[in-house]
């Protein structure tokens, strides 16, 4: 008998939803091209509130109280030193191993059974789906759930122009000096005073940086969005560069991150027979690039949507999969995305000190419209609530910037309507 459902992948995603699907009573098999267990490369940020909500405070490796931002400019709204905003939220950083592992035992539980390999073809049926290898394996089952990231193997989305991505390049390690003030976790140091006035004039970037305690910090230089995104080489130079302007020194490398992401891609097609979750189903926000939260949230109603769909006598998995998408990606997310869409467009043409003025006065709001904004928690009427009134309070440089008629604003922003 096939199973009900075949997870392809075996990251955060995949894990996310095989456990939400496994916890719904149905049979689920696993395709992964390596070893499931092997370690995660890079790290996962979360608001401290997110992960409350969903009862895996445990599985932090590190909290911050004191977390903040710098925009190096002047007194801002809420301000505790020029151009510093403090946040007055928790962040926190998994502990991606106690991460991993919390899903895998899940899996385990409840029954999960691996297979390895690179997924090559598939076929569908009326009441089927079946993989195969390219080893010639074949796998099949009722329904067919893609995570294998943002690249995914069966997952098909439309081309919409340039996708633009965000990119980091991090070093957890010693210092000569603490790059960031001990116990402190900084989201964006959009300082620019190491840069000369023509490199000011090229793609903005800010430091993510946290003291991750014991004399060992997070460092990492990161650009919003572009497309094509900013070259690791650049970054790494910056980095130093930024460091040594405050008499930083690396004096011992633990590890170093490569981080690349899109930040715009658009939905997949929701007729399609497989059904896609995480970075394979454009999950990642568009303006913050946080996606964790998302999936500790979405997985179980996804998972909910399937289970009932296969459990409904004769009904086909072309139309089971339909039923997956429209609970993955229902009216008002879809319409969301179009705004978050929209706004990164925007932005991502901002130079530097209109970026920093934009960023000084979003952060300026109340914090459950900030807090909201970034997680993808606002309800659309407060979403576009809290983008008027970021709009009407923004300085004219920043206004101008916002309605400006360029590219394919327009067009994005037409998708709110017909999304």
């Amino acid at each position: 008998m096939p199973a009900d459902v075949l997870v392809v992948g075996a990251g955060p995603a995949a894990l996310a939803i095989a456990a939400a699907l496994l916890e719904q009573g149905l049979t689920v098999e696993a395709l992964a091209a390596a070893d499931p267990e092997a370690p995660w490369a890079n790290t996962y940020g979360i608001w401290g509130p997110e992960v409350d909500a969903q009862g895996l405070e445990a599985l932090l490796g590190h909290r911050w109280s004191d977390t903040r931002s710098d925009f190096g400019a002047a007194l801002t709204p809420g301000a505790v030193e020029p151009g510093v905003v403090a946040h007055g939220i928790d962040y926190g950083l998994f502990d991606k191993t106690r991460l991993q592992q919390h899903w895998l035992e899940q899996c385990r539980a409840g029954g999960l059974r691996w297979h390895r390999g690179l997924a090559a073809a598939i076929r569908h049926g009326a009441l089927q789906s079946t993989v195969t290898t390219q080893e010639g394996l074949e796998l099949s089952a009722r329904l067919v759930v893609d995570a294998s990231g943002h690249q995914p193997v069966f997952v098909q989305r439309p081309d919409d122009g340039p996708v633009a991505g965000q990119a980091a390049y991090g070093v957890v390690g010693t210092f000569s000096a603490p790059p960031v003030q001990p116990g402190q976790f900084v989201l964006m140091d959009y300082r620019c005073d190491h840069l000369t006035p023509e490199e000011r004039l090229e793609p903005p970037t800010f430091l993510y940086a946290m003291d991750l305690g014991g004399g060992v910090f997070f460092v990492e230089e990161t650009s919003l969005a572009l497309a094509p995104p900013v070259p690791y080489d650049t970054l790494k130079q910056r980095l130093q560069r930024r460091l040594a302007h405050r008499g930083v020194q690396v004096l011992d490398v633990q590890h170093e991150e490569f981080c690349l992401f899109p930040m715009n891609l658009p939905l997949p097609d929701l007729g399609q027979q497989v059904v896609g979750f995480g970075g394979a189903a454009s999950m990642v926000h568009p303006a913050s690039g946080y996606m964790v939260g998302s999936l500790l949230r979405r997985a179980p109603d996804l998972a909910a949507a399937i289970a009932a769909g296969l459990r409904t006598p004769g009904l086909e998995s072309a139309s089971v999969a339909r039923l997956a998408w429209a609970a993955l990606w229902p009216l008002e997310l879809r319409r969301k995305h179009a705004l978050y869409r929209f706004g990164l467009e925007k932005l991502m043409r901002f130079p530097e000190a209109q970026l920093r003025a934009f960023f000084a006065n979003f952060f300026a709001m109340p914090t459950a419209q900030w807090y909201g904004f970034l997680t993808n928690t606002l309800p659309l009427q407060q979403l576009i609530a809290a983008m008027l009134r970021l709009f009407v309070t923004a300085p004219w440089g920043v206004r101008w910037g916002l309605i400006e008629p360029r590219g394919r604003e327009l067009a994005l922003l037409g998708r709110l309507l017909w999304p």
